[in-house]
C-alpha cells in the first residue's frame, strides 16, 4: 500500500481542503486528488464527501471509520524509522518560526546540528513574535516554532527549552543615577519594549499603568536588535535580555539599570502540534532542546 497516498488521506481528513493538504505536502492539488482517488481504488470504498465551493471536504463514514488505522500505520512507520536512526531519510521542507531572541543567539548552533543530522532536509524559516508564530502552529503553516512558550491549547506539545533573564539598560548618556530607581523615575524616557501583545510588553505595561503620575510612553518594537540600538543612541530605556547586551555592556555603550522591579524571565519553548502526525518536528525538537542545553552551559548563569 502506497505510503504518500496513506500520508494525503490523513492531512486531507485533518485540514478538510486539498489545497490545504497540497501546500502541506509540498505538491499540486492534481497530485492529492490523484492520490485520494488511487487509494479509494485499492481500497474498494469513498473516503470523502466532495460537495464542491468552499465547504470543507468532509469524510464518509467509512472514510471516518478507517481514518484511526491510517494513523496508526503512519505513526509505526515514521517510529520505526526514528528507532531505525536513520535520519538521512528525512527529506522534504521543515517549516521553522523563530523568536527574535533565539534567532540572535543559538539558532545558528541548532541548524548546524539539524543539517548535520538531516542532511537532506530544507528549512523555510520565519523570524517573527510569539503571537504570530502561535498562531502558525496551531493552524499548521508552521511545523515547528522556537518561541516565548508555552502554547497552552490541545494538541499541541511543548518542550522547554532555555530561560532568559532581562534586565533594563541604558545609554550612559542619560545620566540615571547610580542607585535603584523606582518606575516612576524611569517614565521620563521612552520605554523601548517588545512588541504589543507580547509576554514582556504586557507585562510591563501592567506595572506602569498602576503608577500614579504621569503615564509612561512606550516605544514598542518587533526588532530586538532596533530596541538595542535606540538604547545605545540614548532615545529611552530598553528592557532587553541579558544575554543580547552583554558585549554593550562590557564596551560601556549601555549600562544596567537598577529599579525596584524588573520583568520576568522569558521561558522559550519548542512548540508543535502532534495531529495528526509530526515526527520530523518531533525530531528537529530533540536537536533544538540539545542545542539550547549547550548554550546555556558554554554561557553559564546571569
Amino acid at each position: 500500500m502506497n505510503y504518500k497516498r496513506l500520508e494525503t488521506f490523513v492531512w486531507v481528513a485533518s485540514l478538510g481542503n486539498f489545497r490545504k493538504a497540497a501546500e502541506r505536502l509540498h505538491t499540486t492539488q492534481p497530485a492529492i486528488s490523484a492520490r485520494i482517488a488511487g487509494l479509494e481504488a485499492e481500497l474498494g470504498v469513498k473516503l470523502f464527501e466532495r460537495e464542491g465551493g468552499s465547504s470543507p471536504i468532509m469524510l464518509t463514514s467509512k472514510g471516518k471509520e478507517l481514518l484511526p488505522y491510517v494513523e496508526k500505520i503512519l505513526y509505526q512507520t515514521e517510529q520505526l524509522r526514528k528507532r531505525a536512526e536513520i535520519s538521512t531519510a528525512y527529506s522534504g521542507v521543515l517549516r521553522l518560526g523563530v523568536s527574535e531572541t533565539i534567532a540572535n543567539t543559538w539558532l545558528p548552533a541548532f541548524l548546524s546540528r539539524l543539517h548535520q543530522d538531516m542532511p537532506n532536509l530544507d528549512v523555510e524559516m520565519t523570524v517573527d513574535v510569539t503571537t504570530n508564530l502561535s498562531v502558525g502552529i496551531q493552524d499548521r503553516t508552521l511545523d515547528l516554532g522556537l518561541l516565548m512558550g508555552p502554547i497552552s491549547e490541545p494538541n499541541i506539545v511543548n518542550r522547554e527549552l532555555c530561560t532568559f533573564a532581562l534586565s533594563w539598560a541604558a545609554s550612559p548618556k542619560l545620566d540615571l543615577p547610580d542607585r535603584i530607581l523606582y518606575l516612576e523615575e524611569l517614565v521620563k524616557w521612552p520605554i523601548i519594549t517588545y512588541a504589543r501583545a507580547t509576554k514582556p510588553y504586557i507585562e510591563i505595561n501592567q506595572k506602569f499603568r498602576e503608577l500614579d503620575g504621569p503615564p509612561a510612553h512606550f516605544f514598542a518594537s518587533t526588532s530586538l536588535a532596533a530596541s538595542r540600538s535606540l538604547a545605545i543612541d540614548a532615545v529611552g530605556i530598553s528592557t532587553l535580555p541579558n544575554i543580547m547586551i552583554a558585549k554593550e555592556l562590557e564596551e560601556g555603550s549601555l549600562r544596567k539599570i537598577r529599579a525596584v522591579w524588573t520583568p520576568s524571565n522569558l521561558t522559550f519553548t519548542a512548540s508543535y502540534s502532534d495531529e495528526p502526525f509530526n515526527l520530523l518536528a518531533e525530531v528537529a525538537t530533540e536537536i533544538a532542546v540539545k542545542a539550547a542545553q549547550e548554550y546555556s552551559k558554554n554561557q553559564g548563569s546571569d
